[in-house]
């Protein structure tokens, strides 16, 4: 059943970056505006996918989260040296990015990347999904408690048992005759624990 809603998921995910997809190729690149528009829906239909498999990951009755490492190790570098490329190759270049680029020493790479900018915006929002993620289950994790403080609770038993049967007392009297010998004097009572019987 879970692979089936992920199924569903990931086709509806796939369905809306589709539509996502064909609007951005109806804005153009002409203008800096236009440019960073389609861009943006590119990268949007990238996110779309990657949310698609947060939403079927709701399945398993985990609960949605933000990962702040994915964030800062995963998605920052990417957003860094993609955003680099896009901006490089923006309309008119009003960063100067070439310019950094042939300073650094890496204009050749920015150039060739140049030549998938819808991919490289698809994998920005693609990485950007990724820092979402589903916590486990929290009704599993409740009940492993419980069985390990069953456990717990049988393994002591023995043990338990011992010591209420160590601590139970019987009163047992005594009696011895006078110096006289025509009486008796009572003796005070005392315990004896179980183990002590059994021992005598």
């Amino acid at each position: 059943m879970i692979g089936v809603t992920r199924g569903i998921s990931t086709l509806a995910g796939a369905t809306v970056a589709g539509i996502l997809l064909w609007f951005a190729t109806q804005v153009g690149a002409q203008t800096a505006s236009e440019y960073w528009a389609t861009y943006g829906l590119i990268a949007a239909a990238g996110l779309a996918m990657a949310l698609s498999q947060i939403l079927g990951g709701w399945t398993k009755w985990g609960w949605p989260r933000f990962s702040i490492g994915v964030f800062l190790l995963g998605f920052l570098p990417v957003l860094v040296a993609g955003g680099w490329v896009l901006l490089a190759r923006q309309p008119a270049d009003w960063m100067n990015t070439s310019n950094w680029s042939r300073d650094l020493g890496i204009y050749g790479l920015v150039a060739d990347l140049g030549n998938v900018l819808p991919a490289i915006a698809f994998g920005i929002g693609l990485t950007f999904g990724f820092s979402f993620d589903t916590a486990g289950p929290r009704r599993e994790l409740v009940e492993r408690e419980h069985v390990r403080d069953d456990r717990v609770r049988d393994a002591d038993a023995p043990l338990t048992a011992e010591r209420e049967e160590a601590t139970r007392t019987t009163p047992v009297g005594d009696t011895r005759r006078d110096a006289d010998g025509d009486g008796y004097v009572d003796r005070p009572a005392v315990t004896t624990t179980t183990r002590e019987r059994q021992e005598d």
